[in-house]
């Protein structure tokens, strides 16, 4: 092979490596860029799926508070028991009845409660919610449908300076007294168990 050729040989072998080169080159940048935009796609699912996640976790908290405002879910905390029991008549011509805890004495000791900021209530384990009704049934007490009878122990929880203050002269507690036997106690831990019947509307619709 002669010189010439032998330069002509060469030339063709280094332009052969410079297109592989630059074949190569291509490729490695292309490859670069899958990679930086696979990267930014992965951060926008991980942001995605982070904020998926937080609003997930909002919508769960909400419908938790929803549910204990509603009296769907047992709830614990400090506040007052209140142990209301029939009194007994003294003398022969007293009145029976007036010795009796009636379902009007419940509704204004609930009445109360709620008024000194209690936060969730039950009498005998029936947990007190927008629906109840406390009403006489015969010679037993009504609630939420369920038939209790005295002794009746009434848990509110909130703050209990605030509920044990319902126990004020003068006050309703006080006024039982004269009749009945009426207890009142704060706790550190209280456990109000939940509704256990069904809500319902019949009147109010939701506004969308």
């Amino acid at each position: 092979m002669s010189k010439q050729d032998s330069n002509v040989t060469q030339l063709l072998r280094n332009s052969e490596l410079k297109d592989s080169l630059l074949q190569w080159e291509e490729r490695y940048n292309g490859m670069t860029s899958k990679l930086e935009q696979s990267t930014k796609d992965l951060e926008k699912i991980r942001a995605s799926a982070t904020q998926s996640d937080s609003t997930s976790q909002q919508k769960s908290e909400s419908l938790k508070q929803n549910n204990m405002m509603l009296g769907l879910v047992d709830v614990t905390g400090e506040g007052v028991v209140i142990t209301a029991k029939d009194g007994q008549a003294t003398t022969a011509t007293d009145a029976l009845s007036d010795y009796l805890v009636h379902d009007t004495d419940l509704r204004e000791i609930v009445s109360e409660l709620c008024n000194a900021g209690a936060e969730a209530i039950s009498i005998n384990n029936q947990r007190i919610v927008n629906t109840t009704c406390i009403v006489c049934a015969g010679n037993v007490i009504s609630i939420n449908g369920e038939k209790v009878t005295s002794p009746f122990t009434i848990k509110a929880i909130g703050n209990q300076e605030r509920l044990y203050g319902i126990n004020r002269p003068g006050g309703y507690l006080q006024y039982m007294k004269e009749y009945t036997s009426v207890e009142l106690k704060k706790s550190n831990n209280i456990t109000v168990e939940k509704y256990n019947g069904a809500l319902s509307f019949k009147y109010a619709t939701s506004i969308n």
